[in-house]
């Protein structure tokens, strides 16, 4: 299989959003643009949260459709839109569900993922999630190349998070932004700090010289 090209955040999303549809609430799935809509600019349980248009969603709808990720079907009143990322991707619905909540909700730890995904796959323990990972992880290039990855630990965290990679490698960048801006107010206020010690120094220094000149 050839090599997926890199998905826009809303294409993602889009793909999150059926995923979950059609485990959560099957008997309206299928879903309509307006129900698909409604799923991307969801304020609870999504990481980034979006406010995307009609019309954007049905662009990325097109391109998806296009890529065979996404099926459309001709209701009676609307057109409705399903997903196929379990066969075009390969991977089984274990592995379908991590990607859904990794698109919903950003990068997670196999912990919180197995929370995430308890309505879309329930799995026994977190080795159980953190084995489908891995297979995600390492998967060979002749079945697509590597569909997740393991982020570098941050500081003041215990484990790491994972990460989809349908949009491309993730940027070590956006996850040193917090530590970088942690170091540079500690250089400030360690700056303060010397800035206030050398001022009492000089007050001390000037206490010293006049008791030395009223000195008999």
């Amino acid at each position: 299989m050839s090599l997926l090209p890199s998905l826009s955040l809303l294409e993602t999303r889009v793909l999150g959003v059926l995923v979950e549809k059609e485990r959560t609430v099957p008997d309206t799935y299928p879903l309509s643009l307006n129900a698909l809509v409604g799923g991307c600019n969801q304020k609870n349980n999504r990481d980034p949260v979006l406010n995307a248009s009609d019309a954007e969603v049905q662009a990325a709808l097109d391109r998806l459709k296009a890529l065979s990720l996404v099926i459309e079907s001709s209701g009676a009143r609307v057109t409705r839109y399903g997903h196929n990322v379990g066969r075009v991707l390969r991977v089984p619905d274990q592995s379908v569900a991590l990607l859904a909540a990794l698109m919903l909700r950003g990068p997670q730890t196999a912990g919180e993922l197995r929370i995430a995904t308890e309505r879309l796959h329930r799995f026994a323990d977190i080795s159980s999630v953190e084995a489908f990972l891995e297979e995600l992880a390492t998967r060979p290039d002749a079945n697509g190349g590597a569909l997740v990855a393991k982020l570098p630990r941050q500081p003041g965290e215990r484990e790491q998070r994972w990460a989809h990679l349908l949009s491309g490698p993730v940027a070590s960048s956006r996850f040193d932004v917090a530590p970088i801006a942690e170091e540079a107010g500690d250089i400030a206020a360690l700056r303060a700090d010397v800035a206030r010690l050398a001022e009492e120094v000089a007050q001390l220094r000037a206490i010293v010289a006049r008791l030395q000149t009223s000195e008999p």
